[in-house]
């Protein structure tokens, strides 16, 4: 087990130099500063690593923080909820795909507290580690819509996709270091109120076996 934390550890720094690099190379273009929160609304899911390993982090917080970010975590279930609800009516009337909605979606995430700050910062997934600087899925470039990043010029991209790779290689060793059977799990995606709302042992039983 300790290996494959490692792995992800070693994962999440090299994510971390390459927008430390960047930052310093095209410092006018990243606009990310304290209590800019435009990234903590961006939906997205957690690899079964990730919410394993946040999950371990947040149960290590003080009980208060944990409550607060509970009663949040309720919330954006619920919102969550009301998304999908809408995005399968979206569906049935033959209006945008999932993944078009939901690239317009936004849901608070229960880790970001009343100041604007993360509670587990220290310890963020991956997709928020690099959010701010030119990144690329399935070919195509994203950015922060608040970057100075110009269309058509060239500047160095952090591959999601290669990383992703990653993320589900290391959830299937984890899959199978719990006794898991069902590998294809890995490629599940868990949301972050659902990661922390959790208990560790319904996680793995309801995600990794």
């Amino acid at each position: 087990m300790d290996y494959i934390i490692e792995r992800y550890k070693h994962l999440v720094k090299k994510a971390d130099r390459v927008f430390e690099e960047t930052a310093k190379k095209y410092a006018d273009c990243i606009k990310c500063e304290l209590h800019c929160a435009d990234c903590c609304h961006a939906m997205f899911g957690l690899f079964a690593i990730e919410a394993y390993y946040i999950k371990k982090e947040f149960d290590k917080l003080d009980d208060g923080v944990k409550e607060s970010a509970l009663e949040r975590a309720k919330l954006a279930e619920k919102e969550l909820r009301d998304l999908e609800i809408k995005l399968r009516k979206e569906r049935e009337k033959g209006g945008k795909t999932p993944q078009q909605s939901l690239s317009t979606l936004r849901v608070r995430c229960p880790l970001l507290d009343e100041k604007d700050e993360c509670i587990l910062y220290e310890h963020r997934p991956l997709t928020c580690r690099v959010y701010g600087i030119p990144t690329s899925i399935k070919g195509k470039a994203h950015v922060c819509w608040k970057s100075d990043f110009k269309p058509g010029n060239y500047y160095p991209v952090y591959n999601l996709d290669e990383a992703y790779q990653e993320l589900f290689y290391l959830s299937r060793q984890l899959i199978s270091w719990e006794g898991g059977k069902e590998l294809g799990k890995a490629s599940l995606l868990v949301s972050v109120p659902k990661c922390i709302s959790t208990s560790t042992e319904e996680l793995l039983e309801e995600v990794f076996k």
